[in-house]
């Protein structure tokens, strides 16, 4: 899930950005202690006496039907309100059955998958859970037409109920991470009598289903969840959750601040994340920071010039600084990343570094005169990024100033911004020379931090991608041997043998440059004194459940 502002998700992958706004809470900060105020929102209060949460977020809900939501904040409320197949161990990357009770078995070709189902589960409308509502569920998220619909619908064949409590499901070819998609918040059991199948038939502001929470109310500005007194599994260690949405960091920040929430989650500017850190011991509240698996990147287009050259993708390789960015742009609150998969897979290894380093100018001018840029011939590239991301702003310029002042007269960069539905509109056109980037998983496994960025349908190494995922993100990346490689992994059931294919295409990225890895998020949660079990998973989820006070 690709982001292009905030919190949105598509295919071509937008990005999911959940950024932050870097510069505007310098002024905000300012303002907010000269008037004294949280900007006309109003606080209640932490519900301290009934067991109830009050959560505060500036993060927005489009819709609650699992088969149209693609963004961060409905796949948290969905995570939290649904249950899945399968899930992850708490606080581990251990896959362990939910709905299912047992792993599935899996057939010789690699196709089929079969699994058992719990019994005696009931939805939050009182009906039952069995094979036959498992199955509509997933049909209905793969004919609906939503967001997501494209994970399943790509990858299943069929589904059916092959007895009450065994789901059985064919693949279209084999893809070894399937258990891991059937973790995604979407893949969640709904009533047969409440929803339907059919396109664009949605339910953006309801949801019915087993989860430890039921839904007490949606709006814009406030989401109830009551807990469930029905449900199968563990029951919540509070009796609910308030989430209030905020208009902006600063108010989000300043209410919890003054003690009107329990929590606060997603998204406060680096600025006030370093407030709230420096100001712990005094203000009595906890933080909780946690890594992600959120990467952010530089698409390289090699359909057009300068990046249709080698040698100048891994000149500006050599050139980026990552420690700078994450000084100027995050205060630190970011990890220098030097591979598309992140550090939370063993498999990760930190190519772009061993390759390239971080602003290694000297090694950058080899590149250049092998490229033939000479001060007679300067090399001139444009940045582009998303008008509403200030974060990629800052990114953006910071890059610029170092490569200008480091490369005087022999590199000159153009940093430029479009409207977000505009600019990665233009992405898949091949309008951009590169762009700067963020990546949100759809699921728990290397093969979604790979496949996105390397894999074409259609084209040659002649003319590039013409049809396929490399188009989408900008690049147009094309290559036979890793086009080979990704179906491997996929199709390889072996982990070890997995993990060393994942190796090899994370040398071909540092090979071909396709993109640039920059940086991983960080993830910041904050509690008040009195408030326990507050985590962020290493799945990037919020297990709401789990808080007590």
């Amino acid at each position: 899930m690709s982001v292009q502002f905030l919190s949105e998700r598509g295919w071509p992958r937008p990005l999911r950005s959940l950024g932050y706004y870097i510069g505007l809470f310098s002024l905000c900060l300012i303002m907010a202690v000269a008037c004294g105020g949280n900007g006309g929102e109003q606080a209640a209060g932490p519900t301290t006496s009934n067991g109830r949460v009050a959560m505060g977020t500036t993060l927005k809900a489009r819709t609650l039907d699992p088969a149209d939501a693609y963004e961060i904040f409905p796949g948290i409320l969905l995570y939290n309100l649904g249950d899945r197949l399968y899930t992850y161990a708490p606080g581990t990357t251990t896959l362990e059955p939910q709905l299912a009770t047992d792993m599935p078995t899996v057939s010789d070709d690699a196709l089929t998958y079969t699994i058992p189902l719990r019994e005696g589960v009931t939805l939050h409308d009182g009906s039952a859970f069995n094979a036959e509502v498992m199955a509509f569920s997933i049909q209905r998220f793969m004919d609906n037409g939503g967001r997501p619909a494209f994970l399943l619908s790509e990858k299943i064949d069929t589904v059916e109920a092959t007895g009450e409590y065994e789901l059985t499901m064919t693949l279209k070819q084999p893809f070894a991470a399937f258990t891991s998609l059937l973790t995604f918040w979407g893949v969640t059991p709904v009533p047969l009598e409440t929803y339907t199948i059919g396109d664009g038939q949605f339910k953006p502001e309801e949801f019915i289903g087993s989860g430890p929470y039921k839904l007490a109310s949606f709006s814009s500005d406030v989401i109830k969840l009551d807990a469930n007194p029905d449900y199968w599994g563990t029951a919540p260690g509070n009796e609910g959750i308030d989430i209030q949405i905020f208009t902006s960091p600063a108010n989000l920040y300043n209410t919890f601040r003054s003690g009107g929430l329990d929590v606060a989650y997603q998204t406060l500017d680096p600025d006030q994340i370093a407030a709230l850190e420096r100001e712990a011991g005094q203000g009595g509240w906890n933080v909780i920071e946690a890594g992600s698996t959120v990467v952010n990147y530089m698409s390289l287009n090699q359909k057009i010039a300068p990046f249709d050259d080698l040698n100048v993708r891994k000149a500006v390789a050599a050139m980026i600084d990552r420690n700078l960015i994450n000084d100027r742009a995050f205060q630190g609150q970011a990890e220098p990343l030097y591979s598309l998969i992140p550090k939370s897979f063993d498999v990760h290894e930190p190519v772009f570094e061993t390759a390239y380093g971080d602003g290694n100018y000297e090694q950058a001018k080899v590149f250049l005169e092998e490229a033939g840029i000479t001060a007679a011939n300067p090399l001139e590239f444009e940045i582009w990024y998303p008008t509403a991301s200030t974060t990629r702003s800052v990114v953006a310029n910071t890059l610029k100033e170092a490569i200008e002042s480091n490369l005087p007269g022999l590199v000159t960069v153009q940093v430029s911004t479009a409207e977000s539905a505009t600019l990665w509109e233009n992405v898949e056109k091949g309008v951009y020379p590169s762009v700067l980037s963020n990546w949100y998983p759809d699921y728990f496994d290397p093969d979604n931090f790979v496949q996105p960025f390397l894999s074409c349908n259609e084209g040659s190494e002649e003319t590039l991608c013409e049809k396929g995922a490399t188009q989408g993100n900008g690049s147009f990346y094309y290559s036979t041997r890793t086009n080979d490689l990704l179906a491997k992994q996929r199709a390889e059931q072996d982990e070890s043998v997995r993990s060393d294919v994942f190796k090899d295409l994370q040398q071909v990225m540092v090979e071909d440059v396709p993109y640039i890895p920059l940086w991983q998020n960080k993830d910041y949660v904050f509690a008040a004194s009195g408030v326990d079990g507050v985590t962020i998973e290493p799945n990037q989820q919020f297990l709401l459940w789990q808080i007590n006070k």
